[in-house]
């Protein structure tokens, strides 16, 4: 047998997320290349690794016995590569954080110097809906997570990074009278939604159970950017984030509605489980977060600052 240690990362990947084209897409390669791969693997052995059961890739039995055995082949390698790292001198480890859709325009720059300081560190960063942001959490699956809204049922520790700023926002071919308000904005416009889980969804719906606002038509969609393009297009309105629409309000593709009670502020803030012992890659992280936070408001988002 001569397989390589490329194609079982690739197997194991194909195996997390039982899709070829999901596998592809987290690993930054062309569904083509992952195929060929996962062939060049399967020829080496003839009992089948997979299977195609009513048009869904499963794994078979000795798949994942062969997944078990890979993963742990994939592992050991990765430690010899932070052993080796250690011998120099340098922090090596890996760093698991979890984000909530939107603080993608964040946490990438509390990110940055830091990974370029410790190139030994591998990071792997989750952005998906607040829901499975706290299910990993609570299950100890992550270092981190970040998020706008704290979770109520968790006990947690927190360091506050960045003021997260909401406003109503259409796109700018949408005309409004100056008296703006709930009742002539929401009769003929519809209001979307994030899905079920997310954060901003339930500031949204906070906001609106609060201020007793009727919206007549709802529209609900399941990514951040996905609502923003349907904004563009002039689908309807949504309150969204400033941090993630500073472009599309640069280039006049959107605009804030003025709106009385608006924006929703919350706070962007890093948690991880009370009590949780951090391993040095995550402590080291945390120094540098308290020290640096400042610095990285000030030099990233100053344009943000006091919206």
């Amino acid at each position: 047998m001569n397989y390589t240690l490329h194609q079982l990362q690739i197997f194991l990947k194909v195996v997390q997320t039982q899709s070829v084209t999901k596998a592809a897409e987290e690993l930054h390669l062309t569904q083509p290349a992952v195929s060929i791969q996962l062939k060049n693997l399967q020829d080496q052995f003839d009992i089948p690794l997979t299977e195609v059961v009513s048009r869904r890739l499963c794994i078979t039995d000795f798949g994942r016995e062969i997944a078990e055995i890979a993963e742990k082949i994939v592992s050991q390698v990765e430690a010899i590569n932070f052993k080796t790292m250690a011998y120099k001198g340098q922090l090596t480890g890996k760093l698991k954080i979890s984000v909530v859709s939107t603080g993608k325009y964040v946490m990438p720059y509390f990110l940055t110097d830091f990974m370029k300081e410790h190139p030994g560190i591998e990071l792997q960063m989750d952005v998906t809906n607040k829901s499975k942001v706290i299910s990993s959490l609570e299950k100890n699956e992550v270092d981190f997570a970040l998020v706008s809204i704290l979770p109520s049922n968790l006990n947690i520790e927190k360091l506050d990074l960045l003021q997260n700023n909401l406003y109503l926002v259409s796109n700018t071919k949408t005309k409004f009278k100056n008296n703006k308000n709930a009742q002539e904005i929401f009769k003929n416009m519809s209001l979307i939604f994030r899905e079920k889980g997310s954060g901003t969804r339930q500031t949204m719906e906070r906001f609106i159970e609060r201020n007793a606002i009727v919206v007549e038509k709802k529209m609900e969609l399941t990514s951040n950017e996905a609502v923003k393009q349907a904004v563009i297009a002039g689908l309807g309105c949504s309150i969204m984030p400033l941090i993630g629409i500073k472009n599309e309000l640069h280039n006049q593709e959107l605009q804030i509605i003025p709106f009385k009670g608006l924006p929703i502020k919350t706070t962007w803030s890093l948690i991880w489980l009370k009590g949780k012992r951090h391993s040095p890659v995550s402590a080291s992280l945390l120094e540098y977060m308290k020290q640096d936070k400042d610095r990285i408001v000030k030099d990233k988002f100053g344009w943000y600052e006091g919206s």
